[in-house]
């Protein structure tokens, strides 16, 4: 880590723990986000030990304020991880929840739900996001957390895979790591190069991700935005996640890096449309 990138670090986190008016309160051995009073609730060992990414409680309780909730709605989670976000909508909303990831085992999340007691609200699915074993217009509502990037950037995922799934009226909403603009060319910026990978050109802003997923006519967009603080949110999630499994925090290190120049977290909320999806695979 650059000497430059660490002096920014160490000032960010002074500034965040010990100012007047902190945003992060220390509490309890706590470090909770004062904006998201639900999040603050958990407990922190189970959240950093089923962590895979920024912290979804926050993500997750950010998309929610921006989206409809009933007891009596079925959402699917998809891209759920270790299901921190499905419980925290069960429990927080009252809804159903079809937790569903490819990467984690669908036994190892209902051993996590039941331990949690959301067993009779939380339903473990193992599933690829291109083969999802539901019918068509079976949920009130898609949500997908830190995910929706590995997957849903091809111009045919929308409509062949998720739009279908969703009721005429109902919403879908993502939060992911994203782009305050999109790139201009095929390189990042000169102060990201020691961080770059591949992978992170599937990041987008949140002006792409609204016309990627209006031009389908599925879909109206409500809302899509870069969450307020987000580069934070994310670089704090990812060095405490980083020393509790004592590894490097190569992520935060990036983020402290750039300080919201050109990483952030895209927020975005939509509603769905009349019109039927195609299936465009088998035309």
């Amino acid at each position: 880590m650059p000497w430059s990138c660490l002096v920014v670090w160490w000032v960010l986190l002074c500034s965040l723990v010990f100012s007047k008016e902190p945003t992060y309160l220390m509490k309890h051995g706590r470090i909770q986000l004062a904006r998201f009073p639900r999040s603050a609730t958990y407990d922190p060992a189970w959240i950093l030990d089923n962590m895979m990414g920024p912290n979804a409680l926050w993500l997750t309780e950010s998309l929610a304020e921006c989206m409809d909730f009933n007891p009596a709605m079925r959402v699917l989670d998809m891209g759920c991880g270790k299901g921190l976000s499905s419980v925290f909508l069960a429990k927080e909303y009252g809804v159903q929840v079809w937790a569903t990831d490819l990467w984690i085992n669908a036994s190892e999340n209902w051993e996590r739900f039941r331990a949690a007691g959301v067993e009779d609200r939380v339903f473990p699915v193992h599933a690829e996001a291109h083969t999802l074993p539901f019918a068509d217009e079976f949920f009130d509502a898609v949500v997908s957390v830190d995910a929706y990037h590995y997957f849903g950037t091809g111009d045919l995922y929308l409509e062949n895979h998720m739009a279908r799934l969703v009721k005429p009226g109902g919403q879908m909403g993502i939060v992911v790591p994203g782009l305050v603009e999109e790139l201009t060319d095929d390189e990042p910026p000169e102060h990201l190069r020691p961080y770059w990978e591949p992978a992170l050109f599937s990041l987008h802003s949140p002006a792409w991700w609204k016309r990627h997923w209006e031009r389908s006519g599925l879909v109206t967009v409500q809302l899509s935005d870069l969450l307020p603080g987000g580069w934070k949110d994310w670089m704090i999630s990812d060095r405490l996640w980083s020393e509790r499994l004592n590894k490097p925090g190569h992520e935060a290190d990036m983020l402290a890096c750039d300080q919201g120049k050109t990483l952030g977290l895209t927020r975005m909320v939509a509603r769905r449309n009349q019109r039927p999806a195609a299936r465009l695979d088998i035309l």
